[in-house]
């Protein structure tokens, strides 16, 4: 069955937070982007589901491509659609989290040219609106800094 759409459809993304929490301090993983929009900015991972995939398995996938991090499950977070968010078109992003308590090595792919742990205390400007959904995640998880 074929259907057609009289209205646009905005595409679905997914986004990804991965804590690390230590004694002292709280790390998050943050892949540098390849290509544009935003080339070489720093970006939660993750990208775009495809069409045969729950959002956690395209959320564990992006993960995985991304930051060569492989888990077998991720906790939903929040969605995000504000008109905007993503100079490409209209998109809308469920976010997933993770945390750890030991620190995985990442190795940057696919659409991502570096991945790396950042204090939370001391990110780089983010991409997108990624700023504004892990400041809503510290809020909502009392994550120390």
């Amino acid at each position: 069955m074929s259907f057609t759409y009289e209205y646009p459809r905005p595409a679905l993304c997914v986004d990804i937070i991965v804590l690390l929490k230590t004694l002292n301090q709280t790390f998050i993983l943050l892949i540098q982007r390849k290509h544009q929009p935003f080339q070489n900015c720093w970006a939660l991972p993750g990208g775009f589901i495809e069409m045969n995939e729950t959002l956690e398995q395209s959320a564990l996938r992006e993960l995985n491509e991304e930051t060569g991090i492989k888990i077998n499950s991720l906790i939903q977070f929040a969605t995000y659609g504000n008109p905007g968010r993503d100079p490409r078109g209209r998109t809308v992003s469920v976010v997933y989290y993770t945390l750890l308590v030991k620190k995985i090595e990442v190795k940057a792919g696919d659409d991502a040219s570096k991945a790396k742990w950042f204090s939370i205390s001391e990110m780089p400007p983010l991409a997108f609106d990624h700023n504004k959904i892990i400041g809503d995640f510290l809020k909502t998880q009392s994550v120390k800094q």
